[in-house]
């Protein structure tokens, strides 16, 4: 099954290039230009794995984090970033992102961390199923 991939950098070059590069693995990507317009794409699509910019105009990738976790807090993020610093990665983690890396992301470390990005929310959404379904069954009787 194919990942479904958000791309989110202001750098427009770099969109097109690794967008090219992932649908070249077999992915299906969405691009958008800025967070104010990947929290828009989230409120109507689904996806695997948010791949983010953690350096952006308007909404940085930190505030783009927190908002993406209070309104989807099964989605996956993946932070890229030319400006890593501990504090900082510690912070995002915290809060909720699944990986980090530096910027520019090397293609088949970027595609695992999207493939177990995949996977891991799969689990979560699974473990949320079967809890709604106990919840049910204990509200309704078996």
């Amino acid at each position: 099954m194919t990942e479904k991939v958000l791309l989110v950098d202001d750098e427009k070059e770099f969109l097109e290039i690794m967008s090219e590069r992932l649908t070249a693995r077999g992915m299906e990507v969405t691009t958008a230009e800025s967070a104010g317009k990947a929290l828009s794409l989230i409120e109507t699509e689904s996806f695997d794995a948010i791949v983010m910019d953690f350096q952006m105009p308007e909404i940085d990738g930190m505030d783009a984090l927190k908002a993406i976790k209070d309104k989807k807090p099964e989605q996956q993020i993946i932070l890229l970033t030319g400006y890593a610093t501990v504090e900082k990665t510690v912070e995002a983690m915290k809060i909720g992102a699944t990986d980090f890396l530096e910027k520019p992301a090397d293609i088949e470390s970027l595609e695992k961390k999207i493939k177990q990005a995949k996977a891991d929310k799969m689990l979560i959404v699974e473990h949320r199923m079967e809890d709604k379904i106990k919840d049910i069954l204990q509200r309704y009787g078996s």
